[in-house]
């Protein structure tokens, strides 16, 4: 560690100091220090359906990444001219790599994934199922701040039920990651299609975003919402029952 709480590039078990692997691959052809720039801008498209990852994104463990963040976050609060021998906030940045890995990014890790517990439909209920107004607090992947709504979401059983419980623990998995309200309703969708293993599946989610609430636009009042409609929620009727139960 340098003076003031910078540090140094020397690699510590493989890794640099920035974080990335010698050999860790470009994404989209581009080198890792080029994805941090402002060509990202505010563009808000997701490229794909999972979550960008690298190869080698749980080679260190969670311990490891704890020491690596406070590091670099020290180093951050540094550079704004924070005094950190302050009781207040020389234990910033520990408390922030900690909430990063065990809290607010916890989803980003597979094994987190909440695992279903799964019924027969010994009733023979055969109208749709519908949770609604579950609790959404994720993270804009953009500016990393909150992103912070309701979803709901509704299933039509295929012979399985699942314990309503794990419909919240699916959303809240799902939202512990760097996100954009499009795909994470497309990743909780397909969670529930795969685990109910049907079609018959409404995710729906309104949240507002504090990248545009707190910045840019500074606009307090708008909302954006994202749907998700397939097999039997494609139906107009059906859709609109939906819709109306969750008002």
């Amino acid at each position: 560690m340098k003076p003031n709480g910078t540090s140094s590039n020397t690699p510590r078990n493989g890794v640099h100091r920035d974080g990335l692997y010698r050999d860790a691959p470009d994404y989209n052809g581009l080198p890792a220090d080029q994805l941090l720039a402002d060509e990202i801008g505010d563009v808000h498209g997701a490229a794909a359906l999972d979550t960008p990852m690298r190869p080698d994104a749980f080679a260190l463990d969670d311990d490891t990444k704890i020491d690596l963040i406070e590091e670099h976050f020290r180093e951050i609060m540094n550079i704004l001219g924070l005094d950190l021998t302050d009781d207040s906030l020389k234990g910033s940045p520990r408390r922030v790599a900690k909430m990063y890995v065990k809290e607010i990014f916890r989803g980003l890790n597979p094994d987190n994934k909440p695992a279903p517990t799964l019924f027969d439909n010994k009733f023979r209920y055969n109208e749709m199922l519908v949770e609604k107004d579950i609790t959404v607090q994720t993270y804009c992947e953009h500016h990393f701040v909150p992103i912070l709504g309701k979803a709901h979401v509704a299933y039509i059983s295929s012979g399985k039920v699942i314990g309503l419980s794990k419909l919240n623990r699916i959303v809240e998995y799902y939202c512990k990651r760097p996100q954009v309200q499009e795909r994470l309703t497309m990743q909780i969708a397909d969670e529930l299609k795969r685990v109910l293993e049907t079609d018959d599946v409404a995710v729906l989610i309104d949240a507002k975003h504090l990248c545009v609430s707190t910045r840019g636009v500074q606009d307090i009042n708008s909302s954006t919402i994202t749907s998700s409609y397939s097999g039997k929620f494609a139906d107009d009727a059906t859709r609109q029952e939906l819709l109306r139960y969750i008002g």
